[in-house]
């Protein structure tokens, strides 16, 4: 029962993101986890769509860059230093996210989410 449980789960989270087929069971569990914090933490501001300050802050940022994605989820150039000095630190109007408010844990799971579709 534990073993199908198991497994149900790893397909579960082999449909809910899309995750090279390199990526073993253990990073994709991370990607989940990842996501789950980004929907919790970030993606009120920077989803796509109208009325979200993030996604418009960085549409007024690379207007000049069309090729540049705001959606932070559609980025292809997002480096783990860059996601975690923004969390941590805060840009512009963002905020910082104390270690209290998204844990180191949860930031390397986002950093994996954030990340995944990075192009070299």
């Amino acid at each position: 029962m534990t073993r199908a449980c198991g497994l149900l789960t790893l397909i579960t989270l082999a449909l809910a993101v899309p995750v090279s087929a390199q990526t073993t069971p253990a990073d994709a569990a991370a990607i989940e986890r990842g996501r789950v914090a980004y929907q919790t933490w970030c993606a009120t501001c920077h989803s796509a769509g109208d009325g979200m300050p993030g996604t418009a802050a960085l549409k007024v940022k690379y207007k000049s860059q069309p090729a540049m994605s705001a959606v932070l989820t559609d980025r292809t150039d997002l480096t783990p230093a860059a996601v975690k000095l923004f969390v941590r630190k805060g840009v512009s109007v963002m905020p910082f996210f104390r270690k209290t408010e998204i844990g180191d844990a949860d930031l390397e799971a986002m950093t994996l989410f954030l990340t995944r579709r990075r192009t070299p």
